[in-house]
């Protein structure tokens, strides 16, 4: 298998798992020229633009709330009315003339307006708008976990390709070593131009192969600048080196973990519980309700003694408003309302589902690949052993230049496959501890 089928592997990782940190990668901060993985976590949730839409929306959805629970307090409002009449009514009176209503009508008053009692209908539209504001701060839970995962990934895709191109660079330097004894072979007549020949092209490849991964390097440099919101050919230096500590894992305390845990299942709950307040509300909807004002101001008209004269007034009033028929609007809104929750619920329970499997295929991953690596440690050591006896039987002229060439390639695609699966292992604690819900950034 070639250098770039073994990377070929790793790239459905890079679709499929998301990353942890591992204890040895836990260092927040900014070093003097390169980010840490917490200084890369930390900047890139404060750079997207996504996290602050979703922050102001949590914003307007508070504010909303405090809306609502200003229906519990008096509404107090102030009228000023100036109205002009003509004509208006005059009767002739024992030789003068009686108006009753004057020509410019002047009204200023204050009005105080209070529920008294609703039936529960205006607390329903608190818990409506309560639920809406829990809604919008775990969806900024979930996008900030999202960030932060996809910012831990493209950092591990990093560490990776430099782990890669040094294997590459260790193949190299082993191949022209392995051709300058050459050289020397065929000055001194023992091997031939054409061993020569085919090392330089198994140099060639190798350096090919390392172009590649050097060009795979720079995406993800352009990517983690995207991220970072940067300029796209800014190039940002990463601090770090690929780690394999292999933890135990129990699986049913990580699932129990992730149901209590995962952002998912708390945006689940909060529909079903944002249904079942938009049901009450409905029920309570149709309820009557019972209101107090009182008026106090100003205003003219009075007939006698003077009708033109500004006079003080009060009217205190009592309202009672009951629905008596809708068209089974509230009916309707009642069902309605029932199969929202009813969806709502199943919701749930499949999300409860899908996270056992994430929690499930994590853990799977992770063994996976520590027998890879365990695989992998024993294949660089056979490889090795096989490349010091091809060089020896080379050496002594029992052995053919192609058994050397073989065996550095073999040699090399061991150490490929012992940084993949390095690299796959920490993607493995990353998906696992996504998959419970756990917080990787501050």
């Amino acid at each position: 298998m070639s250098l770039l089928g073994g990377l070929s592997l790793a790239q459905p990782a890079l679709a499929q798992n998301q990353p942890s940190v591992p204890a040895a990668a836990q260092a927040i901060g900014l070093a003097s020229d390169s980010l840490t993985l917490g200084a890369t976590l930390q900047a890139v949730l404060d750079a997207n633009p996504s996290i602050t839409n979703l922050t102001e929306l949590s914003a307007a959805s508070t504010s909303r709330l405090s809306q609502t629970r200003a229906g519990f307090l008096p509404q107090v409002t102030g009228t000023a009315t100036y109205a002009r009449i003509d004509p208006v009514v005059k009767l002739p009176f024992q030789g003068e003339t009686l108006q009753f209503a004057p020509n410019n009508n002047y009204d200023f008053h204050l009005t105080a307006q209070y529920l008294l009692f609703d039936f529960g209908k205006n607390d329903a539209i608190v818990k409506v708008a309560e639920s809406q504001v829990q809604t919008a701060q775990d969806n900024i839970t979930v996008a900030r976990r999202d960030l932060a995962f996809n910012a831990a990934q493209v950092y591990y895709n990093i560490l990776f390709m430099r782990e890669s191109i040094k294997v590459q660079d260790q193949q190299i330097a082993s191949l022209q070593a392995h051709r300058d004894e050459m050289n020397k072979r065929v000055q001194a007549g023992v091997s031939t131009k054409f061993d020569v020949t085919t090392t330089d092209v198994r140099i060639t490849q190798a350096q090919s192969t390392k172009l590649d991964l050097q060009n795979q390097l720079r995406n993800q440099q352009v990517q983690l600048a995207r991220l970072l919101h940067k300029p796209a050919q800014a190039d940002i230096p990463v601090k770090g080196r690929l780690t394999y500590e292999p933890q135990p894992v129990d699986v049913e305390a990580e699932v129990t973990k992730a149901s209590n845990n995962r952002p998912e299942v708390k945006l689940a709950r909060d529909a079903e519980n944002a249904a079942a307040m938009q049901a009450r509300l409905i029920e309570k909807s149709n309820m009557p309700s019972l209101g107090a004002g009182v008026q106090a101001g100003a205003k003219n008209g009075y007939i006698l003694p003077d009708i033109n004269r500004i006079r003080f007034n009060t009217v205190g009033v009592i309202q009672l408003s009951v629905p008596i028929y809708d068209g089974n609007k509230n009916k309707k809104q009642r069902v309605e309302a029932a199969a929202i929750s009813r969806a709502a619920v199943a919701r749930t329970a499949d999300t409860q589902e899908q996270i056992r499997a994430d929690v499930r295929q994590a853990v799977n991953n992770m063994d996976f690949s520590q027998a890879r690596h365990e695989n992998a440690q024993q294949q660089v050591a056979q490889a090795t052993l096989a490349l010091s006896k091809a060089r020896d039987r080379y050496r002594y002229g029992v052995g053919q230049n192609l058994d050397v060439l073989d065996a550095e390639t073999q040699l090399a695609q061991a150490r490929l496959a012992l940084v993949q699966a390095e690299y796959s292992y920490t993607l493995g604690q990353y998906q696992l501890r996504r998959a419970t819900g756990e917080q990787i950034w501050l």
